[in-house]
């Protein structure tokens, strides 16, 4: 409308349309009312169910938790009389073990200890008094270190070493031909050292080797 024709009808003594009014709590275009709060039904944000309060801890069925606690998890059972008797029984059981290992082991190195004592003895015992003649050609063979061994001899020496009067010693790898005297002062030092040692009232029988018939030929391959 112009604003001529306006003030025209203003002088006719027409009156201008009111202004309608606008209303903040009216409907929403979906049909639901405009409450507080933004979210449209009423309830402060952050109130709905399952929610709760920003730090706080739930529990089992949305319960508020103890802290601490974790989601899922109750507390720890307590060990039961038994269970406490098992786990001694295994503690004690390891630590016995443990000292039977250190037990053997101190053990093992003072066997070794002694034996290389008991080596060096020996070697100084037989300084010199081994009686082997490079001239020997009789083979003695006798039992020791669960193998067959031998030693060369002359018929004088093997005689005498069938009677007991002479004795053979191993000493770093060699068979020393020594009398009887010598012989028990090894055995007393180092007993495993003595590789033949002949008991002159044994029946013969007991040390087949002794007799010269078995005497094998040197070119004969053991």
């Amino acid at each position: 409308m112009s604003d001529t024709l306006r003030d025209q009808l203003l002088g006719l003594g027409f009156k201008p349309a009111p202004k309608p009014e606008r209303k903040n709590d009216g409907p929403r275009r979906d049909g639901r009312p405009q409450g507080k709060g933004g979210n449209g039904n009423g309830k402060p944000q952050g109130a709905g169910k399952g929610e709760h309060a920003p730090g706080e801890r739930r529990g089992p069925g949305g319960a508020p938790g103890k802290p601490g606690q974790h989601r899922g998890q109750g507390p720890r059972r307590p060990r039961s009389a038994e269970e406490m008797d098992l786990a001694k029984a295994y503690a004690i059981r390891a630590q016995k073990e443990k000292e039977e290992r250190i037990e053997a082991e101190r053990l093992k190195q003072e066997e070794a200890r002694q034996r290389r004592e008991a080596k060096a003895k020996l070697e100084e015992l037989l300084k010199d008094k081994g009686l082997n003649d490079e001239a020997a050609d009789i083979a003695r063979h006798f039992p020791y270190g669960g193998k067959i061994k031998r030693i060369y001899v002359t018929a004088a020496q093997l005689t005498a070493l069938n009677a007991g009067e002479l004795g053979v010693v191993q000493l770093n790898g060699r068979y020393l031909l020594v009398t009887a005297e010598v012989l028990n002062q090894a055995e007393a030092v180092f007993a495993a050292s003595v590789a033949l040692k002949v008991d002159p009232d044994a029946p013969a029988e007991d040390d087949p080797y002794a007799d010269p018939q078995y005497q094998v030929p040197d070119d004969l391959v053991w």
